[in-house]
């Protein structure tokens, strides 16, 4: 150990040897280039200089207006060393200041002295010219071009905040560089088990660039006034009843949001994956559909049926009963019927991965249906309940589209975050209050994972049975359908109602028929179509293989920062998309990372951005598999690598299968974030249906959100087809 120990520090000591050599060479050569180009541009300006006394005013005052990369002040009659000027610069206002203050400075004195002499002066250090600092001062001889007299000094300020740039882009790319260097002989000198350090590393860099650094942008923003640091953001409101309204608006919408909706989650994962109830398939189909649509296509058509004006309340208003679907009642039906899909998709791996041994042993020794499901089955889902309530508590938290158009008098703060940026264009008190969300969410999360952390919940042995206890009796079995099939009924008629959309002019102002919208619709976003499908086709992939090696990693390995990483990876879950549009607009329009305006910041949101759902299900999915598996597979013989993709990845198929089906789903249909980020260069289909719905074209979304959910069905079926499920691993319900 001491000799690698002794090689490794001498590989970085070599590294970094090499490394300074490079990196002075580089940033010379840099600052070379620079202050030559400078030198060029005052001397082509001062070969400039009026041969007439008369025109120098008129001269300085073009070059104030045309030039933008320096200013130019001039001294008419050129200071002995130690005099004051004689006369009152002329030119730019605030280098002339600088100069009539600073004139007995030694760097100013030597500058006269060397104009004097017809020679250019580079002043070697920089000055504060009005607000501006770090500017580099250039001194130059003004020759009359008719007498070849010199007639004074010309002083040029040039902005540095170029070479600034560049410096700062070269020591965060060398740093990078050099720890890059330093994990990697790490990881291939003294680690035991590289890939998995390498995996490690590799989180971590991922989590840092694209969460923590982002993150920072906007919670600095939400310290700084004007310019400068400050606490009147915070304290404006903290000390605001509005605000503190808001966050209890949002607690209650969040806690209710996320009950109902891993109750029908969970009742859709039962049925489907538990007992013998017919029609699986369109369950299972009705029970994703919600969150394939984009997220206000559900609450425009609650609105139309529901609303002041909507068609079932005017009849109920014929019958005498008045009912308005404005408020929290509105919002918890809204977002249970959007989010449930969250909590199905979670549960039914869980529930499809339970060992049916336990409890047909259970109903062998006497003990009733009901007991078997409350004592064996209902504990052992628990962690993929308390997942499932986490991820809609969080996504409900972060929503701003329903709120925006059902939240009546209730006032949430996602809400409040979105009209602060949008509407008055405060970005930091946005930013402040989407960072106030996160208080809520982290303790949750916290919550679940001490709850989590004290119980076991092995099921997957070495030995899985292939077959599923039935647990229901008739009755129980027909109760819990015909509640799914009035839950599968309404969610019908909401999407009846996007259906007929597409063939009236305008539904809620012209039914007339028509088919005007399908040929405008498809002609106009063809574009949009073909960047939507690209760029979630690239992240699901990604996401995909990233949350199970994510979650393997946090369930099967002890390693220093497992907390850290784990709640890193979690978080972009509960920002709201505002935040994370903004945020990454803060982080990626500079160097030394410039991403806006490209595809890939786009892609890297939505894999950062859905990551939490495939973690959650693989944690879920991995906690009940018994460790000795994967253990015999490395006593076989097979790496990490062999054993991840053999053993884990087939055993977790329902998890991951649902955590690319649910990217894909939120990469076409995400709006929040995305609508910061797109360009003109690469646009987003749901960003115009947002646009045609906003306009009152609703023939035209309901067009395009029927052409999403099409493709987004032929994409489950896809990845159905390359994502086989193992023989040995179904399972029959008997």
């Amino acid at each position: 150990m001491n000799k690698r120990l002794i090689n490794f520090l001498l590989t970085i000591l070599f590294v970094v040897i090499v490394g300074a050599w490079i990196y002075t060479s580089v940033r010379d050569e840099f600052l070379k280039q620079s202050r030559a180009s400078q030198r060029r541009t005052v001397e082509t300006v001062a070969a400039g200089y009026p041969s007439e006394p008369e025109d120098v005013e008129g001269w300085l005052k073009r070059l104030s207006e045309e030039a933008n990369e320096y200013k130019v002040a001039f001294i008419s009659e050129i200071p002995m060393p130690g005099e004051k000027l004689s006369a009152t610069p002329k030119g730019d206002s605030e280098l002339a200041s600088l100069t009539e203050n600073f004139a007995l400075d030694p760097e100013f004195a030597k500058g006269f002295d060397n104009a004097a002499y017809e020679e250019i002066y580079r002043s070697t250090k920089n000055w504060t010219v009005g607000t501006k600092e770090e500017q580099a001062l250039f001194f130059a001889p003004a020759v009359s071009l008719k007498t070849h007299d010199i007639e004074g000094a010309l002083v040029f300020a040039f902005n540095t905040d170029g070479e600034q740039g560049f410096m700062r882009m070269l020591n965060t790319l060398f740093a990078g560089a050099f720890i890059l260097f330093a994990v990697v002989i790490w990881q291939l000198m003294l680690s035991r088990d590289p890939i998995v350090g390498f995996a490690l590393a590799g989180l971590f860099l991922m989590t840092l660039t694209f969460v923590a650094y982002p993150l920072f942008e906007a919670l600095r923003l939400s310290f700084i006034e004007n310019g400068k640091f400050s606490l009147g953001i915070w304290k404006t409101i903290l000390n605001s009843e509005g605000y503190l309204s808001a966050l209890w608006g949002s607690l209650k919408l969040g806690c209710w949001t996320a009950t109902f909706s891993t109750l029908v989650g969970f009742l859709f994962a039962f049925v489907v994956s538990r007992t013998n109830a017919p029609c699986k398939k369109l369950i299972s189909t009705m029970g994703v559909l919600p969150v394939i649509s984009p997220p206000f296509s559900l609450t425009l058509s609650i609105i139309l049926l529901f609303g002041n004006n909507g068609l079932i309340t005017r009849w109920l208003r014929v019958i005498g009963l008045n009912f308005s679907i404005y408020g929290l009642p509105g919002l918890v039906l809204v977002q249970t019927i959007g989010m449930f899909p969250i909590a199905f998709l979670t549960l039914g791996g869980v529930l499809q991965a339970i060992d049916s041994t336990y409890e047909e042993a259970s109903l062998n020794l006497s003990a009733t249906r009901f007991k078997t499901f409350s004592s064996i089955t209902l504990p052992l889902a628990i962690p993929g309940l308390l997942s499932a309530w986490l991820l809609v508590f969080t996504t409900s938290l972060a929503d701003f589209a329903n709120p925006l158009l059902l939240a009546g008098d209730l006032r949430v703060l996602s809400l409040e975050s979105y009209i602060e940026v949008t509407g008055m264009n405060r970005l930091g008190h946005g930013a402040a209050l989407s960072i106030l969300l996160l208080l809520p969410t982290l303790t949750a999360f916290l919550a679940q994972r001490f709850w989590v952390a004290k119980r076991s919940y092995v099921t997957v042995t070495g030995k899985p049975s292939g077959r599923i206890t039935e647990l229901t009796t008739p009755g129980v079995r027909r109760l819990l359908t015909g509640i799914i099939f009035v839950i599968v009924f309404f969610l019908i008629m909401l999407y009846g109602t996007i259906f007929a959309g597409c063939f009236v002019k305008n539904w809620g102002i012209d039914y007339t028929f028509s088919l005007e919208n399908i040929t405008e619709a498809v002609t106009r976003s063809k574009d949009a179509l073909f960047d939507t499908v690209t760029l979630a086709a690239i992240a699901t992939p990604i996401a995909g293989i990233i949350a199970m090696i994510a979650a393997l990693l946090i369930v099967r390995r002890k390693f220093h920062g497992k907390r850290l990483l784990e709640m890193l990876l979690m978080t972009p879950f509960a920002l709201p998309g505002t935040l994370v549009g903004i945020s990454y607009i803060l982080a990626f329009n500079h160097a030394p990372i410039i991403l806006v305006g490209t595809a890939a910041i786009i892609i890297i949101n939505y894999v950062i951005r859905e990551l939490p759902v495939g973690i959650e299900g693989g944690i879920a999915s991995l906690r009940q598999i018994d460790p000795s598996i994967e253990e015999a597979a490395t006593d076989l013989g097979a790496d990490q690598a062999t054993v991840f993709r053999t053993v884990v990845l087939p055993l977790v198929r329902p998890a991951f299968l649902s955590s690319l089906s649910y990217t894909f789903v939120r990469s076409m249909t995400a709006v929040s974030a995305v609508i910061f980020l797109i360009s003109a260069r690469w646009y987003h289909l749901t960003v115009l249906i947002y646009n045609f719905s906003e306009n009152l074209r609703f023939g035209l979304a309901s067009v395009l959100s029927t052409v999403l959910i099409i493709i987004v069905f032929g994409a489950f079926g896809v990845m159905r087809l390359l994502v086989r499920e193992n023989a040995n691993l179904m399972k029959n319900v008997t």
